[in-house]
Formats: structure tokens, sequence, C-alpha cells
């Protein structure tokens, strides 16, 4: 799953622009990701200019 920094996020939208299966939702105040339409392709976490979407680490227990 895609992680999300909110306090880094300035809700400029270029997450949403380049997500090939509209799994982000985007507001002025709130970011989301649609964990059942993501396909984790990464297209958002490579495409944010403020490093603000990453990959969750694996915890193994």
């Amino acid at each position: 799953m895609i992680q999300i920094d909110k306090y880094k996020c300035d809700f400029c939208g270029t997450c949403v622009s380049v997500c090939p299966h509209d799994a982000i939702e985007l507001s002025e105040t709130t970011l989301e990701i649609d964990p059942v339409t993501c396909t984790e392709c990464m297209n958002c976490v490579k495409a944010c200019p403020l490093h603000v979407l990453s990959e969750e680490p694996v915890h193994a227990e």
C-alpha cells in the first residue's frame, strides 16, 4: 500500500493526474488512495514533486 505523508502534501494534484486507475481522491485539504482500486503501479510515488508518497514498509511477523 502507498503511504501518504499528509503533513508534506501541498495538494498540487500531480499524483491524481498520473494515476491510471483513478485511485486517488484529492480535495483542498485531503489526499486519499483507494486500496481496492490502487494497483501499486508507483506512478504517483515517482511523480510526486515533494516526495509525499512512498511504499509502505512490509512488516514481517
